[in-house]
């Protein structure tokens, strides 16, 4: 546990996958799933458009969120984005003692900081696969944030030990942005009645919104009723809505399934080019058990290997912005074999030509 009277700045919570990607490269570093939004999503909240003239209306888009989690609508609060339901929960709510479980996405620890909060760390480590220990979190610990499954370790922690960080006087907010990306989401908390629970859920990464900006919260009424107080009034626009309930659907969790089992297919062959017999002469060692659309690998050199891999046409997203990880940290995209395929000849070639250039330069270094 960090002492946060000496929690400096050290990290750049606001750096963010999209800022790695630039005209050209292969993206790899946004964990937006490829071939989204699907045309049929698109017709739905196209068909929206001739509604823009009047005021939002969430009834419907609630009624089907709470149908697809079998909850309250009383539960549910529609959000401009998880990032605003970070804020949010910033706003309403006056933690004496808030806790950021690290490594992890870091716009909660963002936002609470933004509205005068001091934040604490607890930093899972890798030789533990990043396991969550729930007697890691301090006891008067307040308000809790942990990832579930976690950006950017791509951990999925069992649903018993983020009840065992439930008590009374606690928020416990469990960020379930990539859940849907985990076959079955076995370990989702969405529709548990645990007390002082906030669950939150991201409609950008499996379905490709993030310039539409919507997500949700499912929570206890009481605590709906405290966070939509400080947010403004008609904050999802109609056509955002019009994905709710589109995303909501039979049909839409049938696809979400299909992508779910197709992501654990291709996030196999990933690691396995990565660090089986033919991944090259860079060194790679992952940590804990994937099963997010990223993984998280820790190479000798990863800062200039990230250079030379964007040289040659591909983005990944640097790790030593998150609390808990240094510069030998890369997250990377999870994608269909042939750009994996593509992204592995490259990677091989970029650690030769380090390697040769290393050699080289030391050979040097000893004639002068």
């Amino acid at each position: 546990m960090t002492d946060p009277a000496r929690q400096a700045d050290v990290f750049d919570l606001d750096h963010h996958g999209d800022e790695e990607v630039g005209d050209g490269l292969v993206d790899l570093a946004v964990n937006v799933r490829t071939g989204t939004p699907p045309g049929w999503l698109l017709d739905e909240i196209a068909g929206s458009l001739t509604e823009l003239a009047a005021y939002p209306r969430q009834d419907s888009a609630i009624a089907a969120v709470a149908a697809r989690h079998g909850c309250d609508p009383r539960a549910v609060l529609l959000t401009a984005g998880a990032a605003e339901a970070f804020v949010l929960i910033a706003r309403a709510f006056q933690p004496r003692h808030a806790v950021v479980v690290h490594p992890q996405f870091t716009e909660p620890e963002a936002a609470l900081r933004s509205a005068g909060h001091t934040v604490g760390r607890v930093l899972l480590r890798a030789e533990d696969g990043f396991a969550l220990d729930p007697a890691l979190v301090p006891d008067d610990a307040d308000l809790v944030v942990v990832g579930n499954p976690t950006n950017p370790t791509s951990v999925l922690h069992q649903a018993a030990d983020l009840r065992a960080l439930a008590r009374p006087g606690r928020i416990l907010v469990v960020d379930e942005a990539f859940m849907d990306a985990v076959p079955g989401e076995p370990e989702s908390l969405v529709a548990a009645e645990v007390p002082g629970l906030i669950v939150i859920r991201s409609l950008t990464k499996t379905w490709g919104l993030a310039g539409l900006r919507v997500g949700y919260v499912v929570a206890e009424p009481s605590l709906v009723d405290r966070l939509s107080v400080a947010q403004p009034h008609w904050p999802v626009s109609t056509p955002a809505l019009a994905a709710v309930i589109a995303c909501s659907s039979e049909r839409a969790m049938d696809e979400t399934a299909r992508a779910a089992s197709e992501l654990d297919r291709q996030r196999a062959y990933l690691l396995e080019g990565l660090t089986g017999d033919s991944a090259g002469p860079v060194g790679v060692t992952t940590y804990g058990v994937a099963r997010a659309p990223f993984v998280l690998v820790r190479a000798q050199g990863a800062a200039a290997l990230r250079g030379a891999l964007r040289d040659r046409g591909f983005a990944v997203r640097r790790g030593d912005t998150f609390p808990g990880l240094g510069p030998d940290w890369l997250r990377i995209a999870v994608r269909p074999e042939a750009v994996t395929d593509s992204l592995l000849k490259v990677w091989r070639d970029a650690g030769e030509h380090l390697i040769t250039t290393g050699i080289k330069a030391r050979r040097d270094s000893r004639v002068e």
